[in-house]
């Protein structure tokens, strides 16, 4: 299994670490499986550097789309957006 590390900014951070963010939206510009560790780092956005804080967990579920091959025309994607929904 392969560990992966990603900044985070402190308040997705913060949502993860206390168990209320269960998702993770991301650019398909790495390779993750199930399986998988994922380490988010805290980032500061104001300075521009990691805090020191970070926080591990298992992938369980990935899935991988392309915006043009969506139910969906892409216009109406760039008008309206996207939206993540988790289920507990």
């Amino acid at each position: 299994m392969a560990v992966i590390y990603k900044k985070t900014w402190p308040g997705w951070f913060d949502d993860v670490q206390a168990g209320k963010k269960k998702f993770e939206l991301r650019l398909n510009d790495f390779v993750i499986k199930e399986g998988d560790t994922l380490v988010l780092q805290e980032w500061n956005p104001q300075t521009k550097e990691y805090t020191g804080r970070q926080v591990e967990k298992i992938s369980t579920d990935v899935r991988q789309f392309k915006i043009g091959e969506l139910f969906w025309p892409l216009e109406e994607i760039q008008d309206k957006g996207l939206q993540v929904i988790s289920f507990d």
